[in-house]
């Protein structure tokens, strides 16, 4: 496949055809459908669901923080579109975070638990960003636990996670809060710097929006900008770039990761709209992350993004994942408003193609979440339908204006 794409002409932009739209509806409400009457576990917080989207069978499931949190901001998103019964959903999952998840004796909120208990009782940066990310979507639609909730995180951040003197924060602790390691990672950063956001919008307090403006001109401004826009993941404590770092592939893998380029794309240019445009190199940051990805990320023989690279951009980790992918949807979607073009919108167009093709299972529902680099479906790193939050938000940012989070400009 060639890199820019060979399409008829491109007339009306698709996010404004009146039939893509209702095509983009049908199949956020697919997502909804899949997830919505299976994921609650009685026991507390939400099963992980299998390829047809039931429970998978496990005598003692383990409920993972990321999940939690994740279920709760899709479904408040799904309450501001109106659609029955998501409120149960984020009640389920705002009590499960308050009760289990949060570590009452001291502070935080630990990684996973089972029906016993903490199963991983660390407290992880990645997560306190989702818990974040879940209070302020949850203040959003007036649930009555989420200033409650929004109050605490913001104030565990603060205390434990937050290095002002790198603007960003450090990466994971034991229960008692001892630091774990000196590993820092922009992983966790990135997604602190959509929950921050996202808690700006929700209460206007611009303490949020200043630390995330400080975390991308760390991980853009100062690293992706010397390093060609490829977004490194890994760091010392210094926050010097660690090029030999090795952790888990589903979290830390080795190397480079293309789908975080496309994801930094589209928060930087929300990040510059709620900045009031401030910062001009934002939107150049963003249109460069998004060529570079595709230049390097996609395969231009069978298509999709390689999963992870190496230094020399040579594939590491050739698996085709969903979640880049809906990435680069809602990336393309940004940049077509913000950056108008021929190309943006080609591939745009080429994303959902290759989205419907292989990724979208319209036999059993959901998305599959991952595919061999010869493009058949795999599951080396992920088991079942694990996920409703990147597709999801592929198929809804799309429709509304590119200056917020979902849970913004959803009228």
């Amino acid at each position: 496949m060639t890199n820019e794409p060979v399409l008829p002409p491109l007339g009306t932009p698709w996010r404004f055809n009146r039939f893509h739209r209702e095509w983009l509806l049908e199949q956020a409400s697919n997502l909804f459908d899949f997830f919505q009457h299976g994921v609650i576990n009685p026991a507390g917080g939400f099963f992980d669901l299998d390829d047809a989207g039931e429970p998978i069978a496990a005598a003692n499931p383990v409920r993972q923080i990321h999940n939690t949190t994740r279920m709760v901001h899709c479904f408040a998103i799904g309450t501001l579109l109106g659609r029955p019964g998501c409120d149960a959903i984020i009640d389920h999952g705002m009590e499960y975070l308050w009760k289990a998840h949060r570590d009452a004796q001291n502070g935080g909120y630990v990684w996973s638990l089972n029906n016993d208990g903490p199963k991983d009782d660390t407290k992880q940066a990645y997560g306190h960003a989702f818990v974040l990310l879940a209070a302020s979507s949850a203040k959003v639609v007036g649930h009555p636990l989420a200033d409650r909730l929004l109050a605490d995180i913001t104030q565990i951040l603060d205390e434990h996670f937050w290095e002002e003197q790198h603007g960003a924060v450090t990466e994971e602790f034991t229960r008692d809060w001892q630091p774990l390691s000196q590993y820092r990672g922009q992983n966790s950063n990135m997604h602190l710097t959509e929950a921050l956001m996202a808690a700006f919008e929700a209460t206007g307090e611009r303490t949020y929006l200043d630390r995330a403006e400080r975390i991308a001109g760390l991980i853009i401004g100062r690293h992706a900008a010397s390093l060609d826009y490829r977004v490194a993941e890994h760091f010392h404590a210094d926050w010097s770039l660690d090029r030999h770092y090795r952790g888990d592939d589903m979290f830390r893998p080795y190397g480079t990761t293309p789908g975080h380029w496309l994801e930094w794309a589209r928060l930087l240019l929300q990040l510059w709209s709620l900045g009031g445009q401030r910062h001009a190199w934002m939107p150049d940051a963003a249109r460069e992350l998004f060529r570079q990805s595709i230049e390097l990320g996609w395969d231009k023989n069978r298509s999709g993004f390689f999963y992870a690279l190496d230094w020399d951009d040579r594939p590491r980790l050739s698996l085709k994942l969903w979640w880049p992918c809906a990435e680069a949807i809602g990336a393309a979607a940004f940049l077509a408003e913000h950056s108008p073009s021929d190309f943006h919108e080609q591939w745009y167009r080429t994303l959902w193609g290759f989205t419907d093709r292989h990724l979208i299972d319209h036999r059993h529902g959901g998305w599959r979440p991952e595919l061999n680099e010869d493009l058949t479906p795999s599951a080396t790193v992920f088991t079942g339908k694990p996920d409703l939050y990147h597709a999801l938000q592929a198929c809804l940012i799309p429709l509304f204006p590119a200056t917020g989070s979902l849970t913004k400009v959803i009228p």
